[in-house]
């Protein structure tokens, strides 16, 4: 384990969060896996990353809307691997219900900016801070931090506009510390994922309204897209590929992003 790179990643538990924790466990990360509550699918995403060669793998939970628990998965995190390579900012949430932009409750508002958003945000902020520290003493050669947004961050829906708000946010939120942080060699990085199949999208009326969408040709691959697709940028990123480039967008959707007329 001695020199090997350790990967935080949110929301690491299930769906697109555990895609990317397999794909970096077989480029043989450490891995820390942060959960909000579902122990049992955090336990089978370890045993999965374990059998896929990573090199350490732990669980860690805290929600990390909560300041105080952002300090402690930081804090978890440095005390068991004194170092952070590479952050992955996955964890999100859908609104409860699609409210009319007309009609949407401040709290649901309130609630999807703070997870989606917020939460993101300052947790980059505090461990860009340990980075640079990292960095100055020697101990990272380099450092990257990834953003999971979406295709909703640029697809208007007027039913869904805090979830659509908030990722907008995530986009421009990479920009910002992309400027800020390479002058100090960390890149920052945005992974905007299209239709993909995951809990999120699993409810019967979801699928299947998105079913109807891929019947009628929604994108140039017409098809739904895997956990582990998405993983699979995130491990390019992981693997230094891209030295020259930062504050981009690496969409995996289909070809959702090309405009044709």
């Amino acid at each position: 384990m001695e020199g090997s790179k350790v990967a935080l990643v949110t929301g690491g538990s299930r769906g697109i969060g555990r895609g990317i924790c397999l794909e970096l466990a077989r480029l043989g990360y450490a891995l820390v896996i942060n959960f909000r509550k579902n122990l049992s699918a955090a336990e089978e995403t370890q045993q999965q990353c374990e059998r896929a060669g990573a090199s350490a793998v732990e669980l860690c939970q805290g929600d990390v809307t909560t300041r105080s628990h952002r300090d402690l998965v930081i804090e978890f995190v440095m005390e068991r691997f004194g170092r952070i390579d590479l952050l992955v900012n996955n964890a999100g949430i859908a609104p409860d219900n699609r409210y009319d932009i007309l009609a949407t409750p401040e709290a649901s508002f309130d609630r999807v900016l703070k997870a989606n958003l917020k939460a993101p945000y300052f947790l980059t902020q505090r461990v860009a801070n340990e980075m640079v520290q990292l960095r100055e003493q020697g101990l990272l050669d380099w450092a990257a931090i990834v953003n999971i947004s979406s295709i909703r961050s640029y697809t208007a829906a007027a039913d869904y506009g805090e979830y659509c708000l908030s990722k907008a946010g995530v986009s421009m939120m990479t920009k910002l510390f992309a400027v800020r942080l390479a002058p100090l060699g960390i890149y920052v990085y945005e992974v905007c994922p299209g239709l993909i199949e995951t809990d999120m999208t699993s409810a019967p009326k979801v699928h299947d309204f998105y079913n109807r969408k891929l019947a009628a040709g929604l994108t140039p691959i017409n098809r739904w897209g895997t956990p582990q697709e998405v993983g699979k940028a995130v491990a390019a990123i992981a693997r230094q590929d891209f030295p020259f480039s930062t504050g981009q967008v690496f969409n995996v959707d289909g070809g959702w992003h090309v405009r044709e007329l």
